[in-house]
């Protein structure tokens, strides 16, 4: 009875040392063994691992990708015009020894501090020796590699790797942004009356273009009209030439009638004229022109009398 009692409390030291001398390690960690503050063992893949219990401790690390947003930063580009940037940078712990000897027992939150000392010391070196817009355009894509190429080599005594850096903002300062503002408005404004400049002497040219073809195709219109008025006068005073050729009797005859149907219309019109006038010689004599003298062609004659 007494031996059992004496067995039970080494047979419960022996199995709490024993579990006090097994540790694991996660697949998103790594680990360190330490003696006296000493590494004593690198514990890099997932699973058991064994330490010396009371003596060596262990201690783990994230072994994943963690990121690390930087605080905004004002920097001054060659042409002087200063930018408030903030950036984001990727990175993980690439050498347990040389991270536990570098950030000793601060771990992670003192990697990251002195991390982002030399993030702002890149970002201020790269920046600082580029004008603002090369910052503030494509080349910043460069910009950004050239930072994070500083800030790997920089880092390479914490042991760990920076993996990407990346620019979040590239904004003006507050008291800047107006002045900017108002002369990029001044600058928009000035092309807009370049603009409205060139399209009214554009405007003015088309114009003046079409002024030109409207006389032109005018002019011309009516130097046809007054050749088609010539030619048709022409051909109208030939027609009449070759009646009065044919019958003179008749041809006065009908030249008198038409005088008669546009003049003796219906309404207020007056004619003032003496009664023997030869306006009214068709209107007085009831006589037909075949029998005046002089007068021997009879279908004429016939035809003139029934024409009234």
């Amino acid at each position: 009875m007494m031996k059992a009692q004496l067995i039970l409390p080494v047979v419960a030291v022996i199995a709490v040392a024993a579990f006090s001398s097994i540790f694991i390690v996660d697949e998103r960690e790594k680990a360190l063994v330490l003696q006296f503050g000493q590494v004593k063992q690198v514990k890099e893949t997932p699973g058991l691992g064994f330490k010396i219990p009371l003596i060596q401790e262990v201690v783990t690390y994230d072994d994943r990708i963690l990121g690390l947003p930087t605080q905004p930063l004002e920097v001054t580009p060659l042409d002087d015009r200063r930018l408030i940037v903030d950036a984001f940078a990727r990175w993980r712990i690439n050498d347990l020894i040389e991270f536990r000897e570098a950030v000793g027992a601060g771990g992670v939150d003192s990697a990251q501090t002195r991390l982002d000392r030399i993030l702002n010391a890149a970002i201020r070196e790269v920046l600082g020796s580029v004008p603002s817009g090369r910052v503030l355009s494509e080349d910043r894509t460069v910009l950004m590699n050239q930072i994070r190429d500083r800030a790997r080599v920089e880092s390479r005594a914490l042991g760990i790797e920076v993996i990407d850096v990346r620019l979040t903002r590239t904004d003006l300062p507050e008291q800047n942004l107006a002045a900017t503002f108002a002369r990029m408005r001044a600058e928009r404004e000035r092309e807009a009356a370049d603009e409205i400049a060139r399209g009214g002497e554009a405007a003015q040219r088309v114009r003046a273009a079409a002024d030109r073809t409207v006389v032109e195709l005018t002019s011309d219109a009516r130097r046809m009209a007054e050749v088609t008025r010539g030619e048709a006068d022409a051909e109208r005073n030939g027609i009449y030439a070759e009646a009065f050729g044919r019958d003179p009797e008749f041809f006065a005859f009908t030249r008198s009638l038409t005088s008669y149907e546009r003049s003796l219309q219906a309404g207020n019109s007056s004619i003032v004229m003496q009664p023997d006038s030869e306006f009214f010689t068709y209107l007085r004599s009831d006589i037909a022109p075949g029998d005046r003298p002089g007068v021997t062609d009879q279908p004429v004659g016939t035809t003139a009398a029934s024409a009234p």
